[in-house]
C-alpha cells in the first residue's frame, strides 16, 4: 500500500481524525486524534486496522505490519530551534521501553558503517522485533538517503520528535531537521547537544532494539553516547585490509574503554561475486576475522560487495537486500541473527541477579 492509500482507507473513520500515516514495503503505520478514554482509543484502533487491512484486501496489497496509534493532541511543526542544540528537555535516566541499545562504530570512515547499521535494523524488524535507528552521525548523516526519507516531513508532539516508521523500524535522522546541502561543522559541545536532542528527544515507545548509527572515529558521539544509554553493547565495522584493522581495534578498545560490551566484528565489503560466479577478494581476506580472533571478539559474519546493495541503498529500499537467495541475502540475515545471539548473551551478563550470603 502506499501513503495515499491508507488516508483514503481511513478518510471515513468516526470518532477519529488522521494526524500521520505511513507506508513502506508492507509495514503501515498511523496515528489518529481522538477522544482520550480508553474506550473509544480501542475502538478507533480497531476500526482503523480493519480499514486497512480491507482496503488492502481490496488492492492485492501485502500487508506485513500495521501500527495503529492514538492521541488526544494535535501535532506541531518543529520550529528552527529543533536544529539547535540549545532548548534541551531535561535528561532522562536512560530510555524507558527499550530493552536493547546497540552502537555500530568504526574507527574510520568509509567502511559502510550506515549500511550495515541501516540493514542490521531491518533485519532485526524483519524478524519481528520492535526496532528504532537514530542516526548518530551528526557529521555525516546519510540515513535519510538509505531509508528512503527524502519525501516524509517531521512532526512534532508534545515538544517530542515522531520517528519515521519506514522498513518496520522507528528512525530518526538530523539529516531531516537541516538543510540537505548544509555542512554540518560542529563543535565538542555542539555535538554532544546535537546528539542528546535526538535520542532524548525523540519518542521511540516500546522496543526491542534501539540500533545507533554512530560517526567515525572516537570522538564526541560516542561518550555522550556513553553517559546517556546504558548499553546492550556495540558492533564494530571492518573491512578486511590492514589499515582498516588498525581503525577497528581503536574503536574497540574505546568501546571498552567506556564500559560498552564488544558484541564482535563484522567485515565489511568481504568479497565480490562476479557475473561468472567467482568469489575475488579486493581487499584481501579474512582480515577482520583475525582482528577478532587477536583481540578475543566473535566475529559476526562478512558481508560481500553485490551491485543490488549499492542500488538498493542509493533507492533508499533496505528490505531488497534480504529478498530472494542471493549471497547477500544470506549473508546479512546470518549476521542479524549472530547480533541477536550476541547481544542476549552480553544482557544476561549484564544482569545482576540476587546474592546469598552465608556467615
Amino acid at each position: 500500500m502506499t501513503k495515499e492509500q491508507v488516508i483514503e482507507a481511513l478518510s471515513g473513520l468516526a470518532g477519529g481524525t488522521l494526524r500521520t500515516a505511513s507506508a513502506c514495503d508492507g509495514f503501515v503505520s498511523a496515528t489518529l486524534v481522538c477522544a482520550p478514554d480508553d474506550a473509544t482509543r480501542q475502538r478507533v484502533r480497531a476500526e482503523a486496522d480493519a480499514a486497512i487491512r480491507k482496503r488492502a484486501h481490496e488492492l492485492g496489497a501485502d500487508l506485513r505490519q500495521v501500527s495503529i496509534e492514538t492521541t488526544s493532541e494535535t501535532p506541531s511543526r518543529p520550529h528552527a530551534a529543533a536544529q539547535s542544540p540549545a532548548g534541551n528537555p531535561a535528561p532522562r535516566a536512560g530510555l524507558p521501553g527499550v530493552r536493547h541499545v546497540i552502537a555500530v562504530g568504526a574507527g574510520k570512515g568509509g567502511v559502510g558503517k550506515s549500511t550495515v547499521s541501516v540493514n542490521l535494523a531491518v533485519g532485526l524488524a524483519r524478524g519481528g522485533h520492535s526496532v528504532g535507528l537514530l542516526d548518530g552521525d551528526i557529521y555525516g548523516p546519510s540515513v535519510p538517503t538509505l531509508m528512503g526519507l527524502d519525501a516524509l516531513e517531521v512532526l512534532m508532539h508534545r515538544n517530542m520528535l515522531q520517528p519515521f516508521y519506514v522498513h518496520g523500524v522507528k528512525t530518526m535522522t538530523i539529516g531531516k531537521l537541516v538543510d540537505s546541502e548544509k555542512p554540518l561543522i560542529w563543535r565538542g559541545p555542539m555535538a554532544h547537544g546535537a546528539f542528546k536532542q535526538l535520542a532524548d528527544q525523540t519518542e521511540w515507545g516500546e522496543l526491542d532494539y534501539l540500533i545507533i548509527d554512530l560517526p567515525p572515529g572516537t570522538g564526541d558521539v560516542p561518550l555522550t553516547m556513553a553517559q546517556l544509554f546504558s548499553l546492550t553493547g556495540a558492533v564494530v565495522v571492518c573491512t578486511p585490509q590492514k589499515v582498516a584493522q588498525d581503525d577497528a581495534v581503536r574503536a574497540a578498545r574505546m568501546f571498552q574503554t567506556l564500559n560498552i560490551p564488544v558484541l564482535g566484528v563484522v567485515e565489511n565489503m568481504s568479497y565480490f561475486i562476479g557475473d561468472d560466479g567467482k568469489e575475488y577478494d579486493l581487499f584481501g581476506k579474512g582480515g577482520a576475522e583475525k582482528m577478532a580472533a587477536r583481540m578475543g571478539l566473535p566475529f559476526l559474519g562478512a558481508i560481500p560487495i553485490q551491485t543490488e546493495l549499492r542500488v538498493n541503498s542509493d533507492a533508499g529500499t533496505p528490505t531488497k537486500n534480504f529478498e530472494g537467495s542471493s549471497a547477500l541475502s544470506s549473508a546479512l540475515t546470518k549476521f542479524t541473527q549472530r547480533v541477536e545471539q550476541e547481544a542476549a548473551i552480553a544482557a544476561m551478563r549484564n544482569r545482576q541477579g540476587p546474592t546469598l550470603s552465608i556467615s
